[in-house]
Order: C-alpha cells, then structure tokens, then sequence
C-alpha cells in the first residue's frame, strides 16, 4: 500500500466535519465544527509532514497547505 501524501478536511454526509487521509473511505477524526477539523488536521498534517486540503460544504477545494512534503521543485 501507498503512503499517503495528503490529509483532507471535507463535509461529513452525517452532518459535522472529517478528517481523511487521501486515498482512505474512512475519517480518522469527525468534529462537529469546521474549526476543529482544520486544527486537528493541520495538527496531523504537521506531524506527518503531508500536503493539507480543506474543502467547502460543496466538496470544492478552498485551501492547500504544504507541511513537509512540498511536490514542487519551485524556490521560495
């Protein structure tokens, strides 16, 4: 199996907010609040030094965060 590279915060279908490692059908935290989501996966992001994606409500991407493991080959 793959190392995931990313954890993701997205709208949980029973209400409230989760937090996912790419790749993965189950949350590894659910929160009641996006706020707790965000902190607690920036947190693991941090951690394990992977790419951090918060969504909207609508699924869209709002925001990425690289903590460690950056793709790009881009100074700066």
């Amino acid at each position: 199996m793959a190392k995931s590279h990313s954890h993701h915060i997205v709208p949980a279908s029973q209400g409230g907010w989760n937090v996912k490692r790419a790749g993965s059908g189950k949350a590894i935290i659910h929160t009641e609040t996006k706020k707790q989501a965000v902190d607690l996966g920036r947190e693991i992001s941090r951690n394990q030094e992977t790419e951090f994606v918060i969504h909207g409500k609508n699924g869209v991407i709002q925001q990425k965060n690289s903590h460690g493991n950056d793709p790009r080959n881009i100074p700066g």
